[in-house]
């Protein structure tokens, strides 16, 4: 088997393979490249490669507020599930929300991504908040890690 890659997205090419997994796996909250570029200023993006094929990214966003809580999203396209990636990239992720001084973890999940929230409930995280965004029909759930030692 190839072995997985994870790298830092650096320039447009990479930029625009974080947005394709991206929009696949959250399609309701799809974005534009000038939408990818302003997260790829504010935010972590790596994507997960396997030998030359995209299999994934990761969005990991700094913390803030008194808790210091850090979001870590881990994206896996559908035909690469059930491999380890997942799992490679929330790690990495939450390693890199460490190092940033996060004292909590979150992640937020499309409510209709059954696998996705399987995915964060084994990993520890527990429900906080349903809900949907105004003006849109879609309801998403964000989850914080029960117990993070940072």
């Amino acid at each position: 088997m190839t072995a997985l890659r994870v790298e830092a997205v650096d320039g447009e090419a990479m930029l625009e393979q974080w947005r394709h997994v991206h929009n696949v796996i959250v399609p309701p909250a799809a974005m534009s490249p000038a939408e990818a570029r302003e997260r790829g200023e504010r935010y972590r993006l790596e994507n997960a490669y396997l030998g030359e094929t995209l299999v994934g990214c990761s969005t990991v966003r700094p913390p803030e507020g008194e808790e210091r809580v850090a979001t870590v999203i881990a994206r896996v396209l559908p035909a690469f599930r059930g491999r380890g990636i997942g799992t490679a990239l929330y790690e990495k992720g939450l390693a890199h929300a460490r190092g940033l001084g996060a004292g909590a973890v979150e992640t937020v999940v499309l409510a209709a991504n059954a696998e996705g929230l399987r995915f964060a409930v084994a990993r520890g995280f527990a429900e906080r908040e349903r809900y949907v965004l105004d003006g849109e029909s879609d309801e998403w759930i964000d989850l914080r890690l029960a117990s993070f030692p940072g």
